[in-house]
């Protein structure tokens, strides 16, 4: 899925739960059953889950086109020859001066 597809997912996925939040709300008003309204909710985010979720022929219009495999050469190295930076004392953030067993 590309850009220009999760886009498109992202608009329809918005545009139903907007819809069935407005149909929902004023059917809920008119029939005063705020359960309804709910109800009609739920199945316009389940409508759009089913449009969204699943990778339909539509989203992949446009596919991300992927960079080549390179080796990197990391697997012949023994972990000894890696280097990585050692924790130190000095790289603290904390500056204060009081020393935590002092006397208060």
């Amino acid at each position: 899925m590309g850009y220009k597809s999760q886009k498109l997912a992202e608009q329809i996925f918005r545009g139903i739960i907007l819809v069935s939040a407005v149909i929902g709300f004023i059917y809920g008003y008119v029939a005063e059953q705020f359960g309804w309204a709910v109800y009609i909710v739920m199945a316009g985010f389940a409508l759009s889950c089913l449009l969204t979720f699943p990778p339909w022929p539509m989203y992949r219009r446009n596919p991300l086109k992927w960079l080549p495999v390179q080796e990197s050469g990391t697997e012949d190295k023994k972990p000894a020859e890696r280097t990585e930076k050692a924790y130190s004392k000095n790289n603290c953030s904390w500056t204060g001066t009081r020393d935590i067993n002092s006397a208060v």
